[in-house]
């Protein structure tokens, strides 16, 4: 398979990007293969993970659930975000997305840090399906916010009914993010060392993040489902050597969860 490339791109090219992508969604919309409606599931939960990608404080915040399909070309969801699926062949599917990208909040440990703002970002998927699992590859780049550079990841996504009423999925993932993108989270500039006391930092390379979340499903009603979810994440490289998590913070990173969705 050929590797997919994103660098940073200028401004105003990134703007252009934006644009005619959101008009290739449009265009998708207008035309006479959409005649299917709207399917999929919404609903709300809380998940306990921490404040800050790196750090060692957990908060408890509220989880929308949303995820939706029009047809077999457009999907939406936080996780991964507005896919057009522009080509099915076979068990393969290519698809662009737009989707977005967290920014580094100034609370906790790094209050004294400027804050960095999250984004939207332009990506391409790959994916493949054999039977329950599903294999994808993903690159993207930010094309809004404070994050620059860029980040590669590759997801392996079972979903195995285990009853009736009941279905687990397992989600093992590995990212990489490059220089920049490791700059924009885990950098420590002077102005923030001069604020914090923590010593300045610029990292040499990017790093790889690896990770899997498993989650159980309950089918309360044929439209209501009750869900429980965990996860963990490991950071290494130049995230890993960064104070903010070698000395602020942590490499592992958890996450648990419970969210109530109704089916439509």
């Amino acid at each position: 398979m050929t590797a997919i490339a994103f660098c940073s791109t200028p401004s105003p090219l990134r703007q252009h990007l934006t644009t005619w992508l959101a008009a290739a969604f449009g265009l998708a919309l207008a035309t006479p293969t959409f005649a299917e409606s709207w399917s999929g599931s919404i609903g709300a939960g809380a998940t306990y993970a921490p404040d800050y990608l790196g750090s060692d404080d957990y908060e408890t915040r509220l989880l929308p659930v949303l995820n939706l399909s029009y047809g077999d070309q457009l999907s939406i969801s936080p996780r991964t975000g507005i896919e057009w699926h522009a080509i099915r062949e076979g068990n393969w599917t290519v698809s662009p997305f737009i989707g977005y990208t967290f920014g580094r909040n100034n609370k906790g440990d790094i209050s004294h840090f400027e804050k960095v703002s999250g984004g939207a970002t332009l990506g391409l998927r790959v994916s493949y399906q054999e039977g329950f699992w599903r294999y994808s590859l993903a690159g993207s780049t930010p094309v809004s916010g404070d994050v620059e550079g860029a980040k590669f990841s590759g997801t392996a996504a079972l979903r195995m009914p285990v009853s009736e009423r009941m279905l687990m999925t397992l989600s093992p993932s590995i990212t990489y993010s490059n220089e920049k993108w490791t700059e924009s989270l885990f950098g420590v500039s002077a102005q923030d060392s001069a604020r914090s006391g923590v010593a300045a930092y610029s990292p040499d390379s990017g790093h790889w993040r690896l990770g899997a979340n498993a989650s159980l499903s309950y089918s309360l009603t044929p439209e209501w489902t009750a869900t429980g979810f965990v996860g963990a994440a490991y950071l290494t490289g130049s995230a890993a050597d960064s104070p903010i998590v070698d000395e602020l913070g942590s490499n592992w990173q958890a996450l648990t969860g419970v969210s109530l969705s109704y089916r439509f």
